[in-house]
């Protein structure tokens, strides 16, 4: 790829960012406020993060991996469950990780 072919995909995804950005700013206020629309934003947020969560978990480039990161991944888990502070969690996770990756795992 050409740095000019990169440089116009890069400012064509900007400009298609910036449009669909201002195009959620148009949307009227009263389509929002449905029940219906609230209840699938919230569902769809919490989709995408928890995606998110299991491909910086799971993957490697194009592979699956099962390294320190899952068994960190559970630690934090618990942690929530036993609803310990966020800090505490992002802690203990990256302590766990670290603790196997020390010990040759990952």
């Amino acid at each position: 790829m050409t740095p000019t072919v990169l440089w116009v995909c890069v400012l064509a995804s900007s400009l298609a960012a910036f449009g669909l950005k201002l195009a959620g700013h148009l949307v009227p206020q009263h389509w929002l406020a449905t029940e219906r629309v609230q209840r699938t934003s919230t569902l769809v947020t919490v989709a995408l993060l928890v995606s998110l969560v299991v491909v910086q978990t799971f993957a490697d480039g194009r592979a699956v991996v099962v390294d320190a990161r899952v068994p960190a991944l559970a630690v934090a888990a618990v942690a929530l469950a036993l609803r310990a502070p966020f800090l505490v969690v992002v802690v203990l996770a990256a302590a766990t990780a670290a603790g196997l990756r020390a010990l040759g795992w990952g």
